[in-house]
């Protein structure tokens, strides 16, 4: 009997950063998405005085959870910082729904994948993420300098937290 080579294991699967087209594709969302913010009835009111540098913000934040570079912890010391621009912001349940609406929209029309799984994905940290910012909004709500970056993946039983 001829020995066997080991076979190796199968490559890990892509990353949800990876499979929505990288950077170029969290930058052009949210890019359009604050665009589409200036002008929305419900969200223009809370981010009225929004940098133009926001949209990048964000996008190297969604970017590093979804599995992307690390460039918003580099740039801004990671989730501890997110929480806090979220601080006495008093952001509604109606707010939130918007926010989660207007993306899931933007996403369909700058072209990230439609695919049951990525979206699933996208919307499980859209909906946990968007009720946490509200959380932290709420009067007495405060910073945790240890507070890790969540990291979101393809629904692998762990939660954001996991190592």
């Amino acid at each position: 009997m001829p020995a066997r080579s080991p076979s190796k294991p199968p490559p890990p699967p892509p990353t949800l950063f990876e499979w929505a087209g990288g950077m170029p594709a969290i930058e052009r969302l949210m890019d359009a998405f604050y665009r589409k913010v200036r002008q929305d009835p419900v969200l223009a009111p809370i981010f009225a005085r929004m940098s133009d540098e926001h949209p990048r913000h964000v996008a190297r934040f969604v970017a590093e959870v979804l599995g992307g570079p690390r460039l918003y912890t580099k740039e801004h010391g990671g989730h501890p910082h997110m929480i806090s621009r979220h601080l006495d912001r008093h952001l509604t349940q109606p707010q939130r729904t918007q926010w989660v609406r207007l993306l899931l929209e933007t996403a369909d029309e700058v072209g990230l994948p439609d695919d049951p799984e990525f979206r699933s994905a996208l919307v499980a940290y859209l909906e946990w993420g968007s009720r946490l910012a509200v959380l932290n909004s709420q009067p007495g709500a405060t910073v945790d300098s240890n507070a890790p970056m969540p990291h979101w993946g393809w629904g692998v039983p762990g939660g954001p937290y996991r190592g």
